[in-house]
């Protein structure tokens, strides 16, 4: 009678616990990275209307601080004539731009004024100033 040789079971890597590891590692790192993406605005008070909405195709931002400072695109300028030559190029590539102003409510009226005019020297006619819809108005 022939006895038979136990075979060793082979060694295997379970690919199971695996993939839920890179699993919650890919969640981890997805939400992590939304966390941080929320700091990086500019800090801008708007204004209340009862008619604010945001449905905008194609848009550039332009911010206001309440210290006079000028942002095109989360990007510093310093002068309404780089803002002017920023916005002309912009105009010539795209059709159907809109322009979205976002000026502190401390800021004068004639700031706000005076870069709505600049973009309209540019060609761009979409022009909406940014508010905050009221019923987030809290006393």
């Amino acid at each position: 009678m022939k006895i038979p040789k136990k075979t060793r079971k082979k060694a295997r890597i379970e690919i199971i616990p695996m993939i839920d590891t890179m699993f919650f590692l890919l969640v981890f790192f997805m939400i992590a990275t939304l966390s941080m993406t929320i700091q990086r605005g500019l800090n801008v008070n708007l204004p209340y209307a009862a008619t604010a909405h945001d449905d905008f195709q194609k848009l550039i931002t332009l911010t206001i601080t309440k210290d006079r400072r000028l942002f095109f695109e989360k990007e510093e300028v310093y002068s309404l004539t780089e803002v002017e030559k920023r916005l002309s190029a912009q105009g010539k590539r795209a059709h159907g731009l809109s322009i979205v102003i976002n000026a502190d409510k401390n800021v004068e009226h004639g700031r706000v004024i005076e870069v709505m005019d600049i973009v309209r020297k540019s060609g761009i006619t979409k022009i909406a100033v940014a508010t905050r819809p009221k019923e987030f108005f809290v006393k």
